[in-house]
């Protein structure tokens, strides 16, 4: 069995892709809202600050900063997907594993994570997922895209409306 090593570093700012299970489903926009309530609720519970975010119908990418006492990002994601998980109707199937283990089965198991390492790392990412959705054909460009945290970044200066085509 692999034995994944996270980095953790206390206050850091990460970059991570979450995905659901089923590839080609688009419960994460169909239920935005809950997804959303999701998110506040957990930060209520064990704060964070979003740096960018950007839903897809079936997989997410955002930085978060954590405070700088902590790095427990894992405890985040892990709170994040069971509040989402419990607002959603039991119809997807389940393998005898996620049976076994009493998971619904509409995550995948892990999430990919990396540390920002600097300033030019961090701006490189928020391009990255705020361009996510041009770069899979869900939309023609970043400002088209309404479950992104781009229009909120043009509103503060920090994109132009029209950056990224």
């Amino acid at each position: 069995m692999p034995n994944y090593h996270r980095n953790r570093v206390l206050g850091g700012t990460y970059f991570f892709t979450v995905n659901l299970h089923d590839r080609k489903s688009s419960l994460l926009i169909d239920h935005i809202d809950e997804l959303r309530e999701a998110v506040r609720a957990v930060r209520r519970q064990h704060p964070f600050h979003i740096d960018g975010w950007v839903v897809l119908p079936e997989h997410m990418h955002t930085i978060w900063t954590l405070p700088p006492d902590d790095d427990g990002y894992s405890q985040r994601w892990q709170a994040i997907k069971k509040a989402f998980s419990k607002t959603i109707p039991k119809i997807e199937s389940r393998s005898e594993v996620q049976i076994r283990r009493h998971e619904r089965g509409l995550w995948q198991r892990r999430f990919w994570e990396h540390t920002i390492r600097d300033e030019a790392d961090y701006a490189a990412h928020m391009d990255y997922l705020h361009y996510n959705p041009v770069k899979h054909g869900w939309a023609k460009s970043v400002k088209e895209w309404p479950f992104s945290s781009f229009h909120n970044l043009v509103k503060t200066g920090v994109y132009s409306l029209d950056w990224g085509g």
